[in-house]
C-alpha cells in the first residue's frame, strides 16, 4: 500500500477536530533505553487516541544524524510533517528522542501492525529524512511492542 500525504493531512484533521491527538508533556527529558548508543531524551511526544489496542502492536525505531541542521533547529522543523504522517493508518503514537552527546536522533513509533510499519519506513517520509541526514546514517528496526523495552508501551 502507498502512503497518500494529502490522505493523512485530511485524517488528521479530523483527529484532531474529534479531540484524538494528544502531545503530553509528561515524558519530556525521560531517557529511554537504547542499547549500547547513549543516553536518548524525549523531547515530543503525538499520541492518537484511537481507542482500541492491537495485539499486532509494533515499534518502528528510526535513527539518523543531520548533515546540516542542528538540534535545536531540528525540534522546530521536525513539526512540519507531523500532520502528514500522525494520520496515516495504523499509527498511534511518536516518541521524538535525541542524544546530545553524538547529535543522532530517533524517533520511536507505535503502528498497529507490522505491515503499516514497514509501509511507512518505505516511504515519502524516509526518503526525506535521508536526503537532509549524513549519508549512510538513517536505519531503522521494528520490534514486538512486548521486545521494545519501553515503559507505557501503548502509548510509546
Amino acid at each position: 500500500m502507498a502512503i497518500n500525504p494529502l490522505a493523512s493531512l485530511v485524517r488528521t484533521i479530523g483527529n484532531a477536530l474529534a479531540d484524538r491527538v494528544i502531545f503530553p508533556k509528561g515524558r519530556r527529558g525521560e531517557v529511554v533505553p537504547s542499547k549500547g548508543s547513549g543516553e536518548f531524551r524525549v523531547f515530543r511526544q503525538v499520541i492518537i487516541r484511537n481507542g482500541g489496542d492491537s495485539e499486532e502492536s509494533v515499534i518502528l525505531r528510526v535513527r539518523f544524524k543531520l548533515a546540516r541542521m542542528s538540534t535545536q533547529l531540528n525540534r522546530l522543523f521536525s513539526l512540519l510533517p507531523i500532520p502528514f504522517f500522525i494520520g496515516l493508518p495504523g499509527f498511534r503514537a511518536k516518541l521524538w528522542t535525541v542524544n546530545a552527546e553524538t547529535g543522532e536522533n530517533q524517533g520511536i513509533y507505535e503502528w498497529d501492525s507490522r505491515d503499516e510499519a514497514v509501509t511507512y519506513a518505505s516511504g515519502f517520509v524516509m526518503r526525506f529524512m535521508s536526503r537532509r541526514s549524513l549519508p549512510g546514517s538513517v536505519s531503522h528496526q521494528i520490534l514486538p511492542v512486548a521486545e521494545a523495552g519501553l515503559s507505557e508501551p501503548s502509548s510509546v
